[in-house]
């Protein structure tokens, strides 16, 4: 732990919120993932202020991050996280460092926790097909393009969207970015790895075989590319 990163966080704590009931020092630095362009990230919790809110600052060349709740609207912000399939929130606060805390952090890491193990809110079966339906759509632009440029941006579209599709399917967190990869290795480093070479190789050498392959793999174990009689909303005739 870099102790300057600490020594921040609390000055930071001190001078701007002074009579906050918590605050966490969270990110890449608190899991010895830093790099030399992280941020540090501080969760504050006030017992009674109007809304929840996030400021950027510098301090002490740092730059940090902060998100300000009260002891409710956290609540909120977890719900959402779980819905979408992204815990920002929730591994913030259970990975934090307590910098301070009037007694009542322990519960909120407590609950992060639980949401963390319990994984995301289950697709129905209409949200499945439907995000088949997409991941389909996304494919067959990829195969029919013959565009270099629109190429590369259907690529980057496919391999975001067959990523959520792998990990949502199976009820496994999800991400954006650096996050995804991760999340991928977490579930399955096997399959992270023929994603990544299968991608790696598009990018490299414009073959597009495999990434084809490995995406119609993947649907195939939840009923193939579908097309024909996918409907979203209700059908309606005049009469």
């Amino acid at each position: 732990m870099d102790k300057n990163a600490l020594a921040t966080a609390k000055q930071l704590v001190a001078q701007l919120f002074p009579d906050c009931e918590a605050a966490l020092l969270a990110g890449s630095i608190v899991r010895g993932e830093a790099t030399e362009t992280s941020d540090l990230d501080l969760v504050v919790f006030y017992n009674n202020i109007m809304s929840s809110y996030r400021k950027s600052v510098m301090e002490n060349g740092w730059p940090v991050e902060i998100f300000v709740h009260s002891l409710t609207s956290y609540q909120a912000y977890f719900d959402s996280d779980c819905q979408r399939g992204r815990p920002s929130l929730p591994n913030m606060v259970a990975e934090g460092i307590v910098l301070k805390d009037n007694r009542m952090i322990e519960s909120i890491k407590h609950e992060a926790r639980l949401l963390l193990q319990k994984g995301p809110a289950e697709w129905s079966a209409k949200e499945a097909e439907q995000k088949r339906y997409f991941l389909t759509d996304v494919l067959e632009d990829f195969l029919g393009c013959s565009n270099r440029a629109e190429e590369l941006f259907i690529a980057n579209a496919l391999a975001e969207q067959l990523s959520e599709f792998v990990l949502r399917i199976n009820r496994q967190w999800t991400g954006t970015s650096k996050w995804l990869v991760r999340a991928l290795k977490r579930y399955d480093a096997e399959f992270a790895g023929r994603f990544i070479e299968a991608f790696d190789s598009y990018y490299r050498t414009a073959e597009k075989e495999e990434v084809i392959q490995l995406t119609d793999a993947v649907l195939n174990k939840h009923g193939g590319r579908v097309f024909d009689g996918f409907a979203i909303g209700k059908e309606s005739r005049d009469q």
